[in-house]
């Protein structure tokens, strides 16, 4: 099979692997090369794969969606990072949340005084009208 792992901005993974093991809302589920054809929602997980040189490797990822037609295996998700172990990806992943939650934690705040700024510049203009 060929597995392609797709971010915003680039390919992270690009490869011939002999097994896939996700996880769906329903639980974990594994792909071989001669499984039917498949799409699945992916929550925030670990996802595995055996490599073609039979070597097991790590995704920690977001949610997304996984689509197996034929012999290519495709995954969107919004964020993704490698680990060598479980352990290691468990930290690097730790990390990458905390800082997104920050990001998004400013993000929210800036969005929030946007929209306080745009209903004040309204009620002063209802205001101006009378």
């Amino acid at each position: 099979m060929r597995l392609k792992v797709f971010l915003p901005t680039e390919i992270l993974v690009d490869e011939d692997v002999r097994k896939v093991i996700a996880q769906a809302p329903n639980g974990s589920f594994a792909l071989l090369p001669r499984h039917i054809d498949f799409v699945s929602m992916l929550v925030p997980g670990v996802l595995i794969y055996t490599s073609s040189e039979g070597e097991e490797r790590f995704l920690g990822t977001d949610e997304g969606i996984l689509v197996k037609h034929g012999a290519d295996v495709r995954v969107s998700t919004r964020k993704a990072v490698r680990g060598d172990d479980l352990e290691a990806l468990r930290e690097v992943g730790r990390k990458d949340i905390v800082d997104l939650d920050e990001h998004e934690r400013a993000a929210r705040s800036a969005l929030a005084r946007l929209e306080a700024g745009v209903i004040r510049r309204f009620v002063e203009l209802q205001r101006e009208r009378r």
